[in-house]
C-alpha cells in the first residue's frame, strides 16, 4: 500500500485536493476529523482538554466549543502547543489503525492521509510520498474569511489561523509533490488527475 500524505496551509485547497483523489479512488483519513471526534464526550481526548482548558470551552450539552477552544489556542502559542500535546498523539495512534485496517483489507491501495500539521507532528516518516496545497498569502486569507464567514471570523483572526502554522514555503521545500490551488477548479483537478497517475505508477511498481 502506498502511503501518501496531503498538507498544506489551512484553506489552501487540501479538502478540494482530497476530495478529487477519494473520487479516483483514494482512501482518504481526514486527521482533523480524528480530532474532532477525539474530543467528543466519552472519547480518549475528551477529560484531558476539558481539565487542561476549563469548562469554560463547554456547551450547555457538554461537548466541546471548537470556536471558543480555538479562540483561547489561536491567541495563545504555548496553549495551542499544550492542546497539540493532548491530541496529536492519539489522532497519529488512530491514524496508524485506520491505516493498517485499510492495508490488510486492499493490500495494493493508495491511502490518503490528509492533514495540516503532519509536518510538524513528525508524522511524514510514516508516509511514502507528501503532497502540499498552496496557493498566494491573500488568497489563503480571503478563502479561510470566506469560509469561515458564518463563525464571524475576523481578518485577524484569520491571520492568527494562518500564523499559527508553519510557513507555506518551509512546506513546499519538503513536499515530493505540489498542488498549486490558486487558479481553477479545473487547473487544480487537472493536477490531481497527473498526480493520481503518478501516485498509481509509484504503487504498480513497488508491488512488482
Amino acid at each position: 500500500m502506498l502511503r501518501v500524505g496531503l498538507t498544506g496551509g489551512i484553506a489552501s485547497g487540501k479538502t478540494t485536493v482530497a476530495a478529487m483523489l477519494r473520487e479516483l479512488g483514494c482512501h482518504v483519513l481526514d486527521a482533523d476529523k480524528i480530532a474532532h471526534r477525539l474530543i467528543e464526550p466519552e472519547a480518549a481526548a475528551y477529560e484531558d482538554v476539558v481539565r487542561e482548558f476549563g469548562r469554560g470551552i463547554l456547551t450547555s450539552n457538554g461537548r466541546v466549543d471548537r470556536r471558543k477552544l480555538g479562540a483561547i489556542v489561536f491567541a495563545n502559542p504555548a496553549r495551542l502547543a499544550r492542546l497539540n500535546a493532548i491530541v496529536h498523539p492519539r489522532v497519529l495512534e488512530a491514524l496508524d489503525q485506520e491505516l493498517a485496517a485499510i492495508e490488510r483489507a486492499e493490500p495494493h491501495a493508495i491511502a490518503i492521509v490528509e492533514a495540516a500539521l503532519l509536518i510538524e507532528a513528525e508524522y511524514t516518516k510514516e508516509l511514502d510520498c507528501l503532497v502540499v496545497t498552496w496557493c498566494a498569502p491573500e488568497q489563503q486569507l480571503a478563502r479561510l474569511m470566506q469560509q469561515d464567514a458564518g463563525r464571524g471570523f475576523t481578518r485577524e483572526q484569520a491571520r492568527q489561523r494562518i500564523a499559527a502554522q508553519m510557513p507555506i514555503e518551509e512546506k513546499r521545500r519538503m513536499a515530493d509533490e505540489e498542488i498549486d490551488c490558486s487558479g481553477s477548479l479545473e487547473h487544480t483537478r487537472e493536477q490531481v488527475v497527473a498526480l493520481f497517475a503518478k501516485l498509481k505508477r509509484i504503487e504498480s511498481e513497488r508491488s512488482n
